[in-house]
C-alpha cells in the first residue's frame, strides 16, 4: 500500500497501464476462459498472507491441491494409457500389443455401441454397429482373444463399459485365473459410472436405482475380491464433450461421485473401505491455465468433501487420483494435422495440473477411428512431455502462479455453488431425474456454438485461417465382413458350450437380482460358462426393465 495515495501496487499500475492502452488498444474487450471467467490483466497477492498451508499446502498432504504424490512425477510418470478398440477382438489385441511395444504403459478397451449397450453382436438392434466404434465382445471367447499373451499380472486395464460394466469385469476376472492370475493381483479401472449416461451420453439401459445397485455391488464385490481394482472411474470427460464448461465438469462430475459414494454407505458399506478405490476421469481442452487450474480445483474440493461432509478417515479416501484424455470435441476435420497441436497443449496443461494418466487422441479422430500412425504420434506427444520438456522434473510447477492460483480458488467457488444447489435438489440423481444437469449443458454449448459461429472464439482452420482443401486422409475402415463373422463366432459359442449350466447360471442370477444378494459373484459363474453379454444384461432387463429418458 502507498501510503501517500492510499493505493496498491496493483492499483497505482492499472491506472499507468490504462494510459498505454490507449495507444495500443488490448485485443479484445474482455478476455474470458471457455467457462466465461473474467481473466484480469495481471494477478498478484491480494494480501501479504496468502493462506498456503490452508489452501494449497504440500504435494502429498491435504488438501492435495498441489498433487497426491510427494514427489509426483520425479517418481514415476503418469500411465501413458492409450485408448483403443475396433472390429474384433484379435484386430484390437494387435493393436495393443503394438501399442505396448511402442512404449505404452497401461490398456484401455473401447468396446463397440452394442456392447455397450448389453446387446450381441446377432441381436437385430447390433446390425450396423458391430466393431465399428469399438471393440466386439459377446462372450468370453472374445474377451479370452482380447488379451492373449498379455499378462494380466503385468499390466493395469481401464474398461470404458457403464451399463454392463458388472459383465465385463466378470470377464476380466475370469480371463485373469485362465492365465493363472488371481483376482487380488489385477490391477485398473472400470468406467462404471451410470450418471453421467443419463445427463450426456446415452448408453444406459436399465433405470437409476436398479443401476446404482448394480454399482455398489460391484463396490462391496472389488472390496473382497479384487482390492487393487478401481470400481468406479466418475467421469467428467463425457460431461464436457457434451458441451459443459469446465466448472460444470467439475462441478457435475463431484457430485456424481457423492451420489455414488451416499449409495454406497446406504448399502452398508463404510466409506473407508471403498473411497480409497474411487477414481475419476477428466477431460483436458485447449485452454491451457484453466484446465491445468481445473484439476487443482476438483482435487482440493474432493478432500475437503471426503475429510469434512463424508468424515473419511482415511487420506487415501480424500485423493481424488484421476485420468485425463484430451478433447475429442475441439479436434477438427479440417487441416486435421492441426490436432496434434492442440492435443500437444491439451496433454500438458494434463501433466501440468497433475494427472495420474493419459490418454492423447490421435490427429484423425475427428474423420475415423485412429490409423496406427497417428495412435504412434499420439502416444509420442506424451512421451516427448516426459522425457523431453522437463516439465516432469519438479511438482506443480505452475503452483505459486498469481494467475493459476486466482483461477484456481475461482473454479472450486463456482463449482461449489453448482454442488451446493444440486445437493439442495437431493443429490445427484434426483438432478439428473428433473434434467437440471442436461439443461446447464445444452445451453452452455449453445453458448460455446454461438461464440465460434460470430468468430468471438477462433477455431483455426474452421472459422478462420480456412483452406481451401479436399480432406482425404489415410483412414482406418472396417472390415464390413467382419460383422458376418463375429455373428458366426457367437452363434459357434451358444453351439458349443454347456447349456444347461449356463441356464442353471442365469435362474440364480435371476433370483439374486430379486434380492439384496449380490449379484457379482452369480455374474462371474454365467461368464465362466460362456454366457453372453446379451443374455445376462436380459436377464436384468426382464427384471429392472429399461430405462426411456425423460
Amino acid at each position: 500500500m502507498n501510503e501517500a495515495t492510499g493505493k496498491t501496487g496493483k492499483e497505482k499500475w492499472k491506472e499507468d497501464i490504462l494510459k498505454i492502452t490507449k495507444r495500443f488498444p488490448e485485443r479484445k474487450d474482455k478476455f474470458q476462459t471457455s467457462s466465461e471467467i473474467l481473466i484480469d490483466s495481471l494477478y498478484s497477492p491480494e494480501a501479504p498472507d496468502t493462506g498456503y498451508e490452508e489452501k494449497l499446502g504440500y504435494p502429498g498432504q491435504y488438501p492435495y491441491t498441489r498433487g497426491i504424490q510427494p514427489t509426483m512425477y520425479r517418481s514415476r510418470y503418469w500411465t501413458m494409457r492409450q485408448y483403443a478398440g475396433f472390429g474384433s477382438a484379435k484386430e484390437t489385441n494387435n493393436r495393443f500389443r503394438y501399442l505396448l511395444k511402442q512404449g505404452q504403459t497401461g490398456l484401455s478397451v473401447a468396446f463397440d455401441l452394442p456392447t455397450q449397450i448389453g446387446y450381441d453382436s446377432d441381436d437385430p438392434m447390433a446390425e450396423g454397429e458391430v466393431g465399428k466404434v469399438g471393440v466386439a465382445i459377446d462372450s468370453l471367447e472374445d474377451m479370452e482373444t482380447l488379451f492373449n499373451q498379455i499378462p494380466l499380472d503385468q499390466v493395469s486395464t481401464s474398461m470404458t463399459i457403464n451399463a454392463p460394466a458388472s459383465i465385463l469385469l466378470a470377464m476380466y476376472i475370469a480371463v485373469g485365473e485362465k492365465q493363472g492370475v488371481s483376482p487380488e493381483k489385477l490391477t485398473g479401472t472400470i468406467q462404471n459410472d451410470i450418471l453421467k449416461e443419463y445427463i450426456a451420453r446415452g448408453t444406459y439401459i436399465y433405470p437409476p436405482k436398479p443401476s446404482m445397485r448394480l454399482i455398489t455391488d460391484i463396490f462391496a464385490y472389488c472390496q473382497e475380491n479384487l482390492p487393487k481394482f478401481n470400481t468406479i472411474s466418475i467421469s467428467g470427460y463425457h460431461i464436457r464433450e457434451a458441451g459443459s464448461t469446465a466448472v460444470q465438469e467439475v462441478a457435475f462430475t463431484i457430485a456424481n461421485g457423492m451420489a455414488y459414494v451416499d449409495a454406497a454407505i446406504e448399502a452398508g458399506l463404510e466409506v473407508d473401505q471403498f473411497a480409497p478405490r474411487l477414481a475419476f476421469f477428466f477431460n483436458a481442452h485447449n485452454q491451457f491455465f484453466e484446465e491445468a487450474a481445473k484439476f487443482r480445483a476438483a482435487r482440493r474440493i474432493w478432500a475437503k468433501i471426503m475429510k469434512e461432509h463424508y468424515q473419511a478417515a482415511d487420506p487415501k479416501s480424500w485423493k481424488m487420483r484421476f485420468h485425463t484424455q484430451t478433447g475429442g470435441s475441439t479436434l477438427t476435420a479440417q487441416q486435421p494435422d492441426n490436432n496434434i497441436v492442440r492435443v500437444t497443449v491439451q496433454a500438458l496443461a494434463a501433466v501440468m495440473g497433475g494427472t495420474q494418466s493419459l490418454h492423447t487422441n490421435s490427429r484423425d479422430e475427428a474423420l475415423a477411428l485412429p490409423t496406427e500412425d497417428s495412435a504412434r504420434i499420439a502416444l509420442r506427444t506424451q512421451q516427448i512431455i516426459a522425457q523431453e520438456s522437463g516439465v516432469a522434473d519438479t511438482v506443480d510447477p505452475l503452483g505459486g502462479s498469481y494467475y493459476v492460483e486466482a483461477l484456481t480458488d475461482k473454479i472450486e467457488k463456482e463449482a461449489g455453488e453448482y454442488i451446493d444447489r444440486i445437493q439442495k435438489m437431493g443429490g445427484a440423481v434426483q438432478a439428473v431425474e428433473e434434467g437440471y444437469m442436461q439443461r446447464e449443458i445444452h445451453q452452455a454449448a449453445y453458448d460455446a456454438q454461438k461464440r465460434i459461429e460470430s468468430k468471438e472464439d477462433i477455431v483455426v482452420g474452421l472459422n478462420e485461417y480456412k483452406l481451401d482443401e479436399e480432406i482425404n486422409p489415410d483412414l482406418l475402415r472396417v472390415d464390413e465382413q467382419l460383422e458376418h463373422e463375429q455373428v458366426e463366432k457367437t452363434k459357434q459359442v451358444r453351439n458349443s458350450r454347456n447349456q444347461q449350466k449356463v441356464d442353471e447360471c442365469l435362474r440364480n442370477l435371476k433370483r439374486a437380482s430379486n434380492s439384496r444378494e449380490n449379484v457379482m459373484p452369480h455374474i462371474v459363474e454365467a461368464v465362466k460358462a460362456y454366457a453372453t453379454v446379451g443374455e445376462i444384461a436380459n436377464v436384468f432387463r426382464n427384471e429392472f426393465g429399461e430405462y426411456t429418458g425423460m
